[in-house]
């Protein structure tokens, strides 16, 4: 399947596409978050949490040295940042699979880092920066990556 592109204005259509995206996610799914520093993958992961059913109160912020931040949603959220991570053996030692099985929603960070190591299934997003609060996202993915970013343009050329 070809890579599907979203052109997004500001932050209000950023959180609509992860609303969007978060209508359309099931236990295992994995989506990978991939883009420049200050591309908006946290602000994204945040709009899916919070779609799935975190709390609005609840804040989604950067795992960047936790790696892994758990949130409670109608499905668990397993927010991931492989940011600072060098070695796949860290992959394992952090149990990263036991995730991608289990029964919620990865929202993984840099995983472009070890794509290599990416389950075939993942929604890969990556975010490219441009003027202002602008930004194009690309979805793309096999399997049920494919399937998942192929509904979400569906659902966002419905408006």
């Amino acid at each position: 399947m070809e890579p599907v592109r979203f052109h997004i204005a500001n932050r209000g259509e950023t959180e609509r596409l992860g609303a969007l995206l978060s209508e359309l996610v099931i236990p295992g799914d994995v989506i990978g978050l991939t883009g420049d520093l200050g591309a908006g993958k946290t602000f994204f992961a945040g709009a899916v949490a919070h779609g799935v059913g975190v709390p609005e109160e609840t804040p989604v912020s950067s795992p960047t040295f936790t790696l892994i931040k758990e949130y409670k949603g109608r499905i668990p959220v397993y927010h991931m940042d492989l940011y600072r991570l060098v070695d796949p053996g860290e992959l394992y030692e952090l149990g990263l699979w036991e995730y991608y099985d289990a029964e919620g929603v990865c929202l993984v960070e840099w995983s472009n880092l070890f794509e290599d190591l990416w389950p075939h299934r993942a929604l890969v997003m990556v975010i490219e920066l441009g003027e202002g609060e602008e930004r194009t996202f690309t979805a793309s993915g096999r399997e049920r990556g494919a399937a998942l970013a192929d509904a979400l343009k569906k659902a966002w050329d419905k408006g």
